[in-house]
């Protein structure tokens, strides 16, 4: 752990006292680093004397509840419950984003209350936080929460590594990705020696195709593309493309991949309409395809290989506006 990192984590632990409220906080659309951090950082802090509550812009995913102890919920801000956390919240620990249009409705209820930032991201202009660890070094979020746990003098519980887990495996795509290192697989053998069950997270994970999610799969690799001039792929879906075969938001997740292990593909893209007519498009690389850089002219951001944004257009003209800017960033 570099110097930075660690006097980063020993200013956020500091704000952690014993007794206090902590709202935690993630981006839209949780995915499996920002929820597994969340449920990991829950299981800490609560065994540390903190009151911990998870409130989310959008619904923490179903896939990664069981992530969470027994009786414990995870809201919005339109829940009640939510409401009355962020109410009496002493400090916000926002994981997994700095950003505040990621935070959504959840950015405008930390008004006067201290924001303690961990994240993987780059920080930007716009990033919040009045204890920032922003460290693009690490492989996900749920690295700075282990290293976290660490600074404290505290061994990582069972629930927590399994938090931890599910936040490291899927953001290095199941340790395939270029932001794998050393550190992330020795993280993760204490993670196993901690009780993690791989098999078992596999299934979690991964096999939890649904028959409306298979369906979903079908049309898109009916509708993936290829350019004839570029290393590009792409695939478009439409909000009738969920409706009709009943899949939900979270069987979306992974189906951009498909583009992305076409051979030659440097840049893969997923389209997809939303219910107010604007398109969210996320955006793969391999190589040194930096897509955040295009992420970030669209009003997004992320990672050089992993990115996205909501483009204010609707599905055919954002296709051709994302593919001009990928093609000027190609060459």
């Amino acid at each position: 752990m570099d110097l930075a990192r660690l006097s980063g984590l020993k200013r956020v632990l500091q704000e952690l006292e014993p007794g206090r409220k902590v709202v935690l906080s993630t981006h839209l659309n949780a995915d499996g680093d920002g929820a597994g951090s969340q449920a990991a950082a829950a299981h800490w802090l609560e065994r540390r004397g903190l009151e911990p509550t998870i409130v989310n812009p959008t619904p923490f995913p179903d896939q990664f509840r069981f992530l969470l102890a027994e009786g414990t919920g995870a809201w919005t801000p339109a829940d009640a419950e939510g409401e009355v956390a962020m109410r009496e919240a002493d400090v916000f620990l926002v994981l997994d984003t700095a950003e505040p249009s990621r935070l959504g409705p959840v950015m405008s209820r930390t008004s006067g209350r201290r924001i303690l930032v961990v994240d993987h991201h780059p920080a930007t202009s716009s990033s919040i936080g009045d204890v920032v660890v922003c460290d693009p070094a690490a492989c996900a979020t749920g690295e700075l929460v282990f290293d976290l746990i660490q600074v404290a003098g505290d061994t990582v519980t069972l629930a927590e590594a399994e938090g931890l887990y599910v936040a490291i495996a899927t953001d290095t795509g199941s340790f395939r990705y270029a932001n794998t290192t050393a550190s992330t697989h020795e993280i993760t053998a204490e993670l196993l020696r901690a009780g993690v069950d791989p098999e078992q997270m596999y299934l979690r994970i991964y096999a939890q195709y649904t028959p409306a999610g298979l369906e979903l799969v079908r049309r898109a690799l009916e509708r993936l593309r290829v350019s004839d001039d570029l290393p590009v792929a792409w695939i478009s879906l439409r909000q009738a493309d969920l409706a009709q075969t009943g899949a939900t938001k979270e069987d979306l997740e992974g189906i951009v991949e498909y583009a992305r292990r076409i051979r030659g593909v440097r840049v893969a893209l997923l389209f997809r309409e939303l219910h107010d007519g604007t398109t969210k498009v996320s955006l793969r690389s391999t190589g040194d395809a930096d897509v955040a850089a295009v992420a970030r002219r669209l009003g997004g951001g992320g990672h050089v290989k992993a990115a996205g944004a909501v483009v204010p257009e609707n599905l055919e003209a954002a296709e051709a506006r994302v593919l001009q800017l990928v093609s000027e960033a190609l060459s």
